[in-house]
This record gives C-alpha cells, sequence and structure tokens, in this order.
C-alpha cells in the first residue's frame, strides 16, 4: 500500500510528567532515600567553603594553631562525606532510573507490537523503529550517565543559594545578579532547542523509514533498475538528519557563552558587594571568602547542566515521541471470542490507501456463513488482499462495515489472517508455533505439523526444539507456509482467511499445501484468496472481483456455464500458455 505518512502522536509537556511520576509512584522508598542521600551530599559540600571562611576570620584574628587544624580536619572530613553520600545517591539514582527505564522499555515495545494495524499503515514503520529503536537508545544514554550528576547539581544550586542567604542575604543579592542573564539566555533558548530537538529525532525516523523500504524492497527495486534513485532517498535523507544535528550542536555551542558572561557578573557582583561591605562593617573578610567559594561552587553543576542541556533536550524529544506511543488506544487482545458460531459480513466496504482518493475496494459486500469456505479470485491488482486485510480486521473501512457475530470483528481473535509471505523467528520451532497459544502443549504442536503435512520435522536434528530462522536451522518457503497453517490450526479461530498462503509452493509442493490448507479449513468458515483456481473448484462459493468490485458470485460449476469473468479466468489458467498464468497469479 502506498500514499503519504502520517507520524505518531507527540506528547505534550504534562503528559510526560504525568507518566514519568506514574512511572516513578511504585517506588517510592527507593525515591526517598535517593532525594535523602543527594540532600544530605549537598549539605555536605557546603560545610568546606563556611570552613574556609571561618578559617580566614580566625588567621586574620591571631587563632591557635590547633583551630587551624580543627577548621582543616572539618573541610577534609566534609569533603570525604560529601564524596560518600554522592556516590551512595548516584548508585541510587542508577538503580532507581534503570528500574524505570526497563518498565517504560517493555511497555513501549508491548504498545508497539498492540497499536492498531491502520495507524502503523498510515505512520510509516521508520517513526515506529526509531522510536523504539533511536529514542529508547537516546533516554538510556540520559538515564546511565546523566540522570545522577543532574540531580546532585539540580540539589547544590537549590542548596547553595541557600547557604549564601544564610551566611548573608546582601551576599545573595549580590550573586543574583547572574540570575537575569541565565534567564534571559534560557527563555531565548529553550524554545528555539526543543524545536530543533524534535525536528532532529523526526528527522531521524524519516531517515530510518528510507532505509528500511529500501531494504524490503530491494528485489522491485533491481527489477526495475531503480537502486540509483533509492540510493538518493536514503542519501538526502541522511543529509537532512546529519544537517539538523550539525545545526543544533553549532546552536547550543553559540548558546554556552552566555553561561560564562552570567558567571562573571555574579561573582564580580559578589567581590564588589564585598569589599563595601567589609569596609563599612557589615560584613568580614571570611564571609566575603566564604561567598565568593559558594558562588564558584555553583561554576561545576551549572556547566554540567549547561553543557548536557543539549542531551537533556533531545531525551525529553524522545519521551514525547514514547510517551506518544504509549498513549495510543491499543487493540483488543486476541482470543476474545466465546466460539460460537457466527457469520462474518462486509457490508458496503469502501478502502482508499492512505493519501489516496481514489478507492481501491468499491462498496463491496459479503457474508461468510459458519462452515462455509469461499473462493475469492481476480486478476492481480483486484483487490483481493486488501478485502482480506479488511475482513480480519487489520484495517478499518473508509466507509461501511464489517463485523462477526453483529460486533466488530477487530481484536477478537474469531477471524484469523494467514498471509502469502509467512515469517518463522529465529527461535526454537515449537515456540515459534506457540505464537497462536502459548500454553499449547509438546503433542498438541506435533498434531498441528502433522495435519499439515509437515513430516519433514523427523528430519531436524532437535525435532520441534531445533531453533530455525535466521540464526538456525533454514526452512524453504513451502516449510515456512506449513508452519503458517499449523500456527492458524493450533489458534483455532472460528474463521480462516487464506491469502494466497499456498502461492509459494512450487509445482511438486503445491498439492500437498493445498491438501493442508483445506486441513485447517475443515468445520469452519473460510476465505481463501485463490492462487490456484483448483481451490476455486473445490470451494463452496466462488467471489469473482475486477477492478475492486465484487462482480459475480456462485458455486464453481455455475459460473463456468455463465460464461463471464471466472468463466474467462478459469480458461487461462487452465490453458497451457505461462504467460496467461503469470497474467492471473500476478
Amino acid at each position: 500500500m502506498s500514499g503519504t505518512t502520517r507520524a505518531l502522536p507527540l506528547a505534550g509537556a504534562v503528559e510526560v510528567r504525568r507518566t514519568v511520576a506514574a512511572y516513578l509512584r511504585p517506588h517510592r522508598g527507593l525515591s526517598a532515600a535517593m532525594v535523602a542521600t543527594a540532600v544530605l551530599a549537598a549539605l555536605a559540600g557546603l560545610v568546606a567553603p563556611w570552613a574556609i571562611g571561618g578559617l580566614v576570620d580566625g588567621v586574620l584574628a591571631g587563632t591557635t594553631p590547633a583551630e587551624i587544624v580543627v577548621r582543616t580536619a572539618v573541610v577534609a572530613v566534609a569533603g570525604l562525606l560529601s564524596a560518600v553520600l554522592t556516590a551512595v545517591s548516584a548508585a541510587l539514582v542508577a538503580k532507581l532510573g534503570q528500574r524505570v527505564l526497563a518498565r517504560m522499555r517493555e511497555d513501549t515495545v508491548s504498545a508497539a507490537l498492540h497499536l492498531p494495524s491502520a495507524v502503523i499503515e498510515r505512520s510509516g514503520r521508520g517513526d515506529l523503529l526509531s522510536r523504539v529503536g533511536d529514542d529508547v537508545a537516546v533516554i538510556s544514554q540520559v538515564v546511565a550517565a546523566l540522570l545522577a550528576p543532574w540531580i546532585t547539581a539540580l540539589l547544590t544550586v537549590a542548596l547553595t543559594m541557600g547557604g549564601l542567604f544564610a551566611l548573608d542575604p546582601w551576599l545573595m543579592v549580590a550573586g543574583m545578579l547572574a540570575l537575569p542573564v541565565y534567564g534571559f539566555s534560557l527563555r531565548w533558548y529553550l524554545p528555539r532547542a526543543a524545536r530543533r530537538y524534535s525536528a532532529e529525532r523526526a528527522a531521524f525516523a524519516d531517515r530510518a523509514e528510507s532505509l528500511v523500504s529500501a531494504l524490503e524492497g530491494l528485489p522491485t527495486l533491481r527489477a526495475y533498475g531503480a537502486e540509483a534513485e533509492h540510493v538518493g532517498l536514503v542519501e538526502r535523507s541522511s543529509d537532512r538528519a546529519r544537517g539538523l544535528s550539525r545545526s543544533v550542536v553549532w546552536f547550543s555551542t553559540r548558546w554556552g557563552k552566555w553561561m560564562n558572561i552570567a558567571e562573571l557578573v555574579g561573582l564580580s557582583a559578589i567581590v564588589v558587594a564585598g569589599f563595601v561591605l567589609v569596609d563599612v562593617g557589615a560584613a568580614t573578610v571570611g564571609a566575603v571568602t566564604a561567598a565568593a567559594l559558594y558562588f564558584h561552587r555553583l561554576f561545576n553543576p551549572l556547566s554540567l547542566l549547561v553543557a548536557s542541556f543539549d542531551q537533556v533536550q533531545s531525551a525529553f524529544a524522545s519521551l514525547q515521541r514514547i510517551v506518544g506511543v504509549l498513549g495510543i488506544p491499543r487493540e483488543r487482545p486476541a482470543g476474545t471470542h466465546d466460539g460460537a458460531p457466527a457469520a462474518l459480513v462486509a457490508d458496503g466496504v469502501t478502502y482508499r490507501y492512505p493519501g489516496s482518493a481514489e478507492p481501491v475496494l468499491h462498496e463491496v459486500s459479503l457474508r461468510i456463513e459458519p462452515g462455509e469456505t469461499i473462493a475469492l479470485v481476480g486478476a492481480s491488482g483486484a483487490g483481493k488482499s486488501t478485502l482480506a486485510t479488511l475482513l480480519a480486521g487489520l484495517v478499518a473501512p473508509d466507509e461501511g462495515t464489517v463485523t462477526f457475530g453483529g460486533g466488530p470483528v477487530a481484536g477478537t481473535g474469531a477471524v484469523l489472517l494467514v498471509p502469502q509471505e509467512a515469517h518463522v523467528f529465529s527461535g526454537p520451532l515449537i515456540e515459534d508455533l506457540r505464537l497462536a497459544r502459548q500454553d499449547a502443549t509438546e503433542a498438541e504442536v506435533r498434531h498441528a505439523l502433522d495435519v499439515v503435512g509437515a513430516d519433514w520435522i523427523e528430519e531436524l536434528p532437535e525435532g520441534v526444539h531445533t531453533a530455525v530462522g535466521e540464526l538456525g536451522h533454514p526452512l524453504g518457503p513451502d516449510r515456512v507456509a506449513q508452519v503458517a497453517l499449523a500456527r492458524a490450526l493450533l489458534a483455532d479461530p472460528a474463521v480462516v482467511l487464506l491469502d494466497e498462503a499456498t502461492a509459494e509452493a512450487s509445482s511438486r509442493e503445491a498439492g500437498r499445501l493445498e491438501d493442508a490448507a483445506a486441513a485447517v479449513l475443515r468445520d469452519r468458515a473460510g476465505l481463501v484468496v485463490a492462487h490456484r483456481l483448483r481451490q476455486a473448484a473445490i470451494a463452496d462459493r466462488v467471489l469473482v472481483m475486477d477492478d475492486g468490485r465484487v462482480v459475480e458470485s456462485g458455486a464453481h460449476d455455475e459460473l463456468l456455464a455463465a460464461g463471464g469473468h471466472y468463466a474467462r479466468l478459469w480458461e487461462a489458467w487452465s490453458t497451457p500458455r505461462p504467460e496467461a498464468k503469470l497474467a492471473l497469479e500476478g
């Protein structure tokens, strides 16, 4: 399917805060311990400047060597205590952050796997892949490297300003002259940076989409000699992402000079105010020294906050994208139907590909009764696979309804679609089949494989426990199709839709796969998108599609006698002319 894409939603700042708070709520004890140790570490860090200020006053007043030793020891002990508490706090922050991140990562992947198919169809897979991949990685990096230093830095700034006030309110006021510079620069920087980081993350999503599309469509690109065009598309999306990343770096670098200006303004104001206060006897040299050290103590945490702000902004943009995925309503879990016989009904279904104004299906109506097998035939491009996708509830029609037993079909588990291009996941074969039913016993798995004629199981090194897929024992297209049919049998749905599920079979294996498909359809309703018309000949009813419409309906013999579309298709298929069959089988 083609057409313009629509990006997945972004969460607002309020929604992000609520989501993070919800993830922190189950860890209240750990959060309280982390905050307490961080506060104690910051308070311990305030002792040294205060003690040094007292030492200066003591030296000027002619203090004894013993008092100097005592104050020096206080500085050393306070520094050691601050270091130990900072390490403990960092460990607690890392523990809390990794727990929250692990839960968020699991929920994000779960939400992605349960997204409605129509949402993925509109947004493109690149957007989703970048969110569960790149965005999670960005947040992981920030949690691992910056979360603890950021919390420590924020507490240090807040408590140091409090220490300045306790030391001398006028000196604190002098230091606060730096705040307008900080405020002006932040007010200018934050909104502009947020837009840049959001654009950067979106560009990464576009780059991922272009890469995925090119790799998945590689056979088609090679067939039409269009490799160079798509290489150019990937290059352009990569250039755009690189350009945005470069502009973000230069933007934050240019902003950094304002932090140095703010530090100069604040420290200069404290020194000047200190001279005045000492001159009039309102403050001591030691107090001014301590105030200068307090303000100087802000340089490192503020520099950290500034230097890493671009990473935190990027992480927040990633959080907005991840929380946006978490907030999308999920499909109902499969397996909720009660198993009672019911009809699958499509009533006046019209469907357009995203971004296209022309319908690919035009007011299609059909009804599949319990136990009935319908064959859906037509030339390539007639809309057969699209209709099967709608009947399975994977995509919602633009007009009309698809119901099972009178209710919506989506998410009930009553209707199962077996696609032409089945997938085998890497891992033990038995676990692959248990995707259909997690509690299936080994005997049930073996029975399902036996029903679909997969006698090759005994040839595998470890039988059903053999690792298959890309990292294990390779399976040919015929065997992959049998695995897909065995999964459908284990799932035991009320209706099975076979979208050319036997099309990948070789001529030698075609008969076996068609027998396997018939076994899966036995005693249940089914629709077969017929790749080979011999499947239509044994169906209870045949529907013929042409240009997105059902143009004929009836039994095989009736339609042959009518001499219409089906009769012509049958003649083309049964005539031993390869080009005629190619046009039909697409």
